[in-house]
């Protein structure tokens, strides 16, 4: 089975343990994903200033490669890729004025988006293609023990638009969590906003986000916090130094994405884990469980 996969831009560089985790762990499921020829960064920081027509382009250029890959549909892990390039789907296809537009602007001889492509995330993948029964099924090294926390942010639930899970309590995650054999703990700010691109001009504001949050998951006695955007796993995970010396009683805790999870107990590799580029190494807590 292939599946066209859409990585965006930030998981062929910074956050590439999720894109190795993304791929390997598909593979173990008998899932090839072939990544989009030509891609483009998906424009999230325009798509999510302003509502216009040229906010759009960026996206739709991409649901136009999926068609040139004679596909009608792709996944990405990334829940900001997800968000904007399903809010643009969404609002070209309810936009046939602003769909043209677009399609004048690009000016393709051969192929014209026509709304005739769905946007799909992994999580939305694994649940409603693979199965959570079926994933459970292929799991080598059950996580046993390993008491874990989703954090779910904002992109994943908001708009409900886009969301393909409860929008207040969201539990793919959590599901998919139980199905390698860990244990989900629930936690209050589990959507909560980690305070985003403020991150470059106001470090103080995701400081004390990343306290609040962290602290959340902490209190719940955690091993861990997963993640499904590398926005998120910056603030929560990099500017836990500078939550640090916000609150002294801080508590470090690691922050990984859920692919490298999965990564883990379906046996991929160190090579599709790349905990190497965490910032809290997560192997103490790994060992700790007997997991290392």
């Amino acid at each position: 089975m292939k599946l066209i996969y859409y990585p965006g831009c930030t998981l062929k560089n910074s956050a590439r343990n999720f894109d190795v985790s993304t791929v390997s762990s598909m593979a173990q499921l008998d899932v090839e994903v072939e990544e989009l020829e030509r891609w483009n960064c998906c424009g999230t920081v325009h798509a999510l200033g302003a509502e216009n027509v040229m906010n759009r382009v960026a996206p739709v250029t991409n649901l136009i490669r999926v068609k040139e890959a004679q596909s009608n549909e792709f996944m990405t892990s990334c829940a900001m890729c997800y968000n904007t390039l399903k809010r643009a789907n969404i609002d070209v296809k309810k936009n046939p004025e602003k769909l043209s537009t677009i399609n004048e602007f690009l000016n393709l001889e051969t192929t014209k988006y026509e709304g005739d492509v769905d946007v799909l995330h992994l999580l939305e993948y694994l649940r409603d293609r693979v199965g959570f029964d079926k994933l459970a099924e292929k799991v080598k090294k059950p996580l046993k023990g390993l008491r874990v926390a989703c954090y779910y942010g904002c992109l994943l639930v908001r708009p409900k638009e886009v969301a393909f899970d409860d929008v207040e309590n969201p539990m793919i995650m959590e599901n998919l969590i139980a199905a390698l054999g860990a244990t989900p703990v629930n936690f209050p700010l589990k959507t909560e906003c980690c305070g985003a691109y403020h991150a470059v001009a106001s470090p103080e504001i995701v400081a004390d986000r990343t306290d609040k949050i962290m602290g959340s998951a902490s209190e719940a006695d955690v091993d861990m916090v997963v993640v499904s955007c590398p926005m998120c796993a910056y603030n929560l995970d990099f500017r836990q130094d500078d939550a640090k010396r916000l609150n002294p009683e801080f508590k470090n805790l690691p922050v990984l994405y859920f692919t490298q999870l999965m990564a883990l107990a379906l046996e991929c590799g160190e090579d599709a884990l790349r905990f190497d580029l965490n910032h809290i190494d997560p192997l103490p807590a790994l060992a700790a469980r007997g997991l290392d």
